[in-house]
């Protein structure tokens, strides 16, 4: 049997946030949601969008384009659903885009030049078409450094 001929695909979600195009592991994805009825948090980290209630769950919002230092281009956010160590987040992105399948053989190395901040949450990228598609590590993406807030 020749398993040289069988490709293996990742499937992502995707988000645009501030221009760039996002993939998120479907695996980790929960849903995708409008957040409505945000309370701030008074004192938090300015990435921290607030909280809201989802369906009977207390729901951290991260305001990914604050997290990874781009600027929103849209006034109404979406939010991706995730959970970390029993907790539940919401990423506010821009807007959502479709499911994609891409080939994991095609998943390439973090560019040199890729700005620190993209490259510190991204587990590598796929050139399409039209752009780069940076792919979302959750966990990383979740660690909230509190030492660079004191810097």
């Amino acid at each position: 049997m020749n398993t040289d001929s069988e490709q293996v695909f990742n499937e992502y979600v995707t988000a645009m946030v501030g221009g760039q195009l996002f993939g998120l592991p479907i695996r980790r994805v929960q849903d995708v949601f409008l957040p409505d009825r945000l309370t701030k948090v008074p004192l938090a980290s300015p990435e921290i969008g607030g909280l809201i209630n989802l369906r009977g769950r207390i729901v951290t919002l991260v305001d990914l384009a604050y997290r990874l230092g781009l600027s929103r281009r849209s006034e109404t956010s979406m939010a991706i659903g995730v959970e970390l160590a029993g907790e539940s987040y919401g990423l506010l992105i821009d807007s959502v885009g479709e499911v994609m399948n891409l080939d994991a053989a095609a998943l390439e190395r973090n560019p040199i030049n890729l700005d620190p901040r993209l490259a510190a949450v991204s587990s590598g990228i796929y050139r399409l078409e039209e752009q780069l598609l940076l792919v979302l590590d959750v966990d990383r993406v979740l660690a909230i450094d509190t030492s660079a807030a004191a810097a």
